[in-house]
């Protein structure tokens, strides 16, 4: 529609002109021809009255007839008004008009031009034949005297047709080249539009990133400066969107690929981003421009987002969220734009695990401490007691001394276990698995718990163990078997009895150790795994026990990518039982 505006526009300019330049032609041809043609007709005249002159001179006598005769005939001879006037304007004879109806003619312009001796011309309306006529008047001699005037008038019809017929040519030569000049102007127009258009929808596709197309070389005109200037642009601007496009896909993906959840809201709490990780959190697919409440029904999100948005500033909070209950987020606010803000960000922290770890910390720091306080008040009351003097009594200072000797043995077995189970917390990247056999492994166990096991009068059994294997670190297998066994002997009645089994099932291996101990009641069975917990802490404490040994099971256990399970009736007995897959 633009295109086609222009293109009216400048046809019609063009137009307007041409019809200028011929209108203005054509007046001052018309001008010109009717100029010439009326000097044509006095050039005509004033050689006509050369010629009538002589004859009007010799003229007889004759009275008015002759003389009116005379000027008939002349005026069939000339084409021409023929009128003699005498000196005083009488109008003598009119070839075309009697005289003795018209008027004094002595005021007539050309008339007093010729009686002061010169050649008088004039145009004008003839009142007596109601046309428009050329008159020219020349002082002439009457019959041989002087004093007459002898004048001639031809119709303007003659100019009229004449300036009429130069119209007509100078009209069609017109038509003929406002033609040729209308075509030319639409060919030049048309092209001249076709380059805005090509330039227009250049310009037009500069918005789309995906646009690789390029605009055609322009001639050197100010048009083609156009032209070249937006192509420098163009190559500007291609550039500066592929930088923020890239820009954009490397802030997507990293905002897609954090941890922490990320919600972006505008300044009136309507979703504009966020991450995969927020709408797992959530548990909810979140799209654009949906209110936040609708997403996520916590005051205290909102509040925060509203207060970062009315403030500007930034703004933390550790909250929890509906949607994601026993999960604990620090929920960190930064406006988006300058105050005011345009809208908010908030960045969510998971630290569920950091809050479980902090409370295992503090377990673990009263843990210990409740743990080392039992065996070091011990060692430090009865060394105090030996002290006091109990040393002179030897029955009495030989217990004492057990004493502190069992607390002492008690401490070391419970920092060698904290000291292995740090090990195996700490250990981001386990050293590379090697193919253990499970009956060597279970052997080696099985010679290490021997003496305990005579010492607690415990029957140990090595059961059917298959030549099987599992892929780990042999030291710590042993380790979590050797601890198995010992807290079946520790727990067990006089005279009872330990097996330890092992066998291939399917792609798996089984470990099981069973003893016919005290049991395990019910309600502790999903507590026995955490660190420091004791069914019985008397017993524990009189059998040595650190409450650690199957922490350090179920750790081994899991890094070699098995499980352990237990099942216990008390009274009767409990089985541990291995699941490692087969190496």
């Amino acid at each position: 529609m633009g295109n086609a505006t222009i293109l009216r526009k400048l046809l019609l300019s063009a137009l307007l002109l041409i019809a200028a330049a011929l209108g203005s032609a054509a007046i001052f041809l018309t001008r010109y021809t009717a100029s010439s043609e009326l000097r044509h007709a006095e050039e005509t005249m004033a050689a006509q009255t050369r010629i009538l002159l002589p004859a009007l001179a010799a003229l007889a006598p004759a009275g008015t007839q002759s003389l009116e005769a005379w000027t008939n005939a002349a005026g069939i001879q000339t084409q021409a008004r023929v009128t003699v006037i005498a000196r005083d304007g009488t109008v003598l004879a009119d070839s075309q008009h009697d005289p003795a109806t018209m008027d004094n003619h002595a005021g007539r312009p050309e008339v007093r031009q010729a009686l002061a001796g010169a050649t008088g011309t004039a145009v004008r309306h003839s009142a007596t034949l109601d046309v428009d006529l050329c008159y020219l008047a020349v002082p002439a001699d009457l019959q041989g005297q002087p004093g007459a005037i002898l004048r001639l008038a031809v119709p303007l019809r003659q100019i009229d047709v004449a300036v009429a017929a130069v119209r007509w040519l100078i009209l069609r030569a017109s038509l003929v080249a406002a033609t040729f000049a209308l075509a030319v102007a639409f060919f030049v127009s048309r092209a001249f539009s076709r380059r805005i258009r090509r330039i227009q929808a250049f310009a037009q596709e500069l918005v789309n990133a995906e646009y690789s197309g390029t605009l055609a070389s322009q001639p050197d005109d100010e048009l083609g400066s156009v032209a070249r200037s937006l192509r420098g642009m163009a190559e500007q601007f291609r550039r500066m969107l592929g930088s923020l496009a890239d820009e954009s896909a490397r802030r997507k993906a990293l905002l897609a690929g954090m941890v922490e959840g990320v919600l972006a809201v505008d300044h009136d709490l309507r979703v504009t981003f966020c991450n995969s990780s927020f709408a797992r959190a959530v548990k909810a697919n979140v799209p654009e421009r949906i209110p936040v409440v609708e997403v996520v029904r916590d005051p205290e999100l909102l509040e925060l987002l509203r207060r970062v948005i009315a403030s500007g500033e930034p703004a933390r909070r550790r909250l929890t969220l509906p949607a994601a209950p026993g999960r604990v987020f620090d929920v960190q606010g930064a406006p988006v734009g300058e105050h005011p803000a345009a809208g908010a960000i908030a960045v969510l922290h998971d630290i569920t695990e950091l809050e479980r770890l902090e409370r295992v910390r503090k377990d673990f720091v009263a843990n210990i401490s409740h743990e080392l306080r039992t065996p070091l008040a011990a060692i430090r009351g009865y060394a105090e007691t030996l002290l006091d003097g109990a040393a002179e009594d030897p029955a009495n200072s030989r217990k004492f001394l057990e004493i502190i000797c069992r607390n002492s043995v008690r401490l070391g077995d419970m920092a060698s276990d904290l000291l292995a189970l740090s090990e195996l917390e700490s250990e981001r990247e386990p050293p590379p698995p090697e193919k253990i056999s499970v009956r060597e492994v279970a052997v080696a166990a099985l010679r290490t718990v021997e003496n305990q096991a005579v010492a607690h009068n415990v029957d140990v059994y090595a059961g059917a163990i298959d030549d099987v294997h599992v892929m780990g670190q042999r030291f710590r297998l042993e380790h979590a078997l050797v601890n198995l066994l010992d807290n079946a002997i520790r727990f067990n009645r006089a005279g009872g009895e330990v097996r330890l089994e092992a066998e291939s099932v399917g792609d798996r291996v089984r470990v099981r150790v069973s003893d016919t101990g005290i049991g395990i009641p019910f309600l502790e069975l999903p507590r026995i795994f955490e660190r420091f917990y004791c069914v019985d802490k008397a017993r524990s404490r009189e059998t040595g026990g650190t409450g650690l040994g199957l922490a350090i099971v179920k750790h081994v256990v899991e890094r070699m990518g098995g499980t352990v399970s237990v099942e216990s009736s008390l009274g009767k007995g409990s089985v541990f039982t291995l699941l490692f897959p087969a190496g």
